[in-house]
């Protein structure tokens, strides 16, 4: 069902350059509403649908972009948050209550990839992203524990909230970033040569973080180098972000889509009357911004195309 444009739905051009991201006559759309915290949002271009968590609700939904239908994708999903799509076009999920990352086969059955580091539980694996070699690269905050909301309530085993990378050869986990308070969106530049990587520390630490950081992939691509904070969140808190073809980086924030050109200028926003969690770029040329607003999944038409989410 289209629910039509909602409101308190607009663009904010705070630079010129934004305005050749736009379409002129293009609205936000509210495709569906009826979830409890909607999130991770992944493309499957050969079927034209939408995957995305309603975490809460424990369960994944599915959009179908030939008919705009919405159904139920998987019923108790783990409390299911980030998704992705591998190279092989399976579906890969961070699972908060599995406290793992897992992998949904083409014939529709569950593979682990990573559940333990050092014989440790994970914490609740939040958002991933998987790199050109197969390599998928997660983080690990601690928000699928602290309450029987979004997960199940449970201790940390681990020493702290990190990021993660799971080989894609050999399936091996290892760390790649330690120095976070808690890691949450996470995703490659187009040339995968940085990783940018949300901290929204601030959601349970005084003065904490709220910024999205920026890593250079050392040359062995398994490793990170120098970083630096990319951007700090004006409203709210960075959740999920995506790129598109140029190297833009259009993120969730407390008041909607964010847009930041490479150079980490704010550019412009599309103001969503919900909180935004997540973002992915879909539709048949990748120039169509699916958006998970708290309650509700809205989509808006734009000039630019987006990076294919891997």
């Amino acid at each position: 069902m289209f629910y039509g444009q909602p409101e308190g739905t607009s663009y904010e051009v705070i630079d010129p350059r934004f305005n050749v991201c736009l379409v002129g006559h293009a609205r936000v759309e509210r495709l569906w509403t009826g979830c409890r915290w909607a999130e991770g949002p992944a493309w499957f271009g050969g079927g034209r649908y939408l995957v995305w968590s309603d975490i809460p609700n424990n369960r994944m939904l599915r959009f179908d972009e030939a008919n705009g239908h919405v159904s139920e994708f998987r019923k108790m999903s783990n409390y299911s948050n980030g998704n992705s799509v591998d190279r092989q076009g399976r579906l890969v999920t961070c699972e908060h209550r599995g406290r793992r990352v897992s992998r949904t086969e083409h014939d529709g059955t569950l593979t682990n990839l990573a559940s333990h580091f050092n014989g440790k539980r994970l914490n609740s694996p939040n958002d991933l992203c998987v790199k050109s070699d197969g390599s998928i690269w997660f983080t690990d905050p601690f928000y699928g524990l602290v309450a029987d909301y979004e997960g199940e309530k449970a201790d940390m085993e681990q020493d702290g909230c990190h990021v993660y990378r799971i080989d894609g050869q050999s399936g091996e986990l290892t760390r790649v970033a330690t120095d976070f308070d808690k890691p949450n969106g996470i995703a490659f530049s187009p040339d995968e040569k940085f990783l940018y990587i949300a901290d929204t520390g601030a959601s349970h630490t005084v003065n904490g973080p709220k910024h999205i950081r920026k890593f250079a992939v050392n040359v062995d691509g398994k490793t990170l180098g120098k970083n630096s904070i990319f951007a700090d969140c004006t409203a709210g808190f960075f959740d999920g972000f995506r790129f598109d073809s140029d190297g833009r980086l259009w993120t969730s924030a407390g008041d909607g889509v964010h847009c930041y050109d490479p150079d980490g200028t704010l550019l412009g926003k599309i103001k969503i009357p919900e909180l935004v969690a997540n973002v992915c770029f879909g539709g048949a040329k990748l120039n169509r911004l699916f958006i998970c607003g708290t309650t509700s999944l809205y989509s808006v038409y734009l000039s630019i195309n987006g990076v294919k989410s891997y």
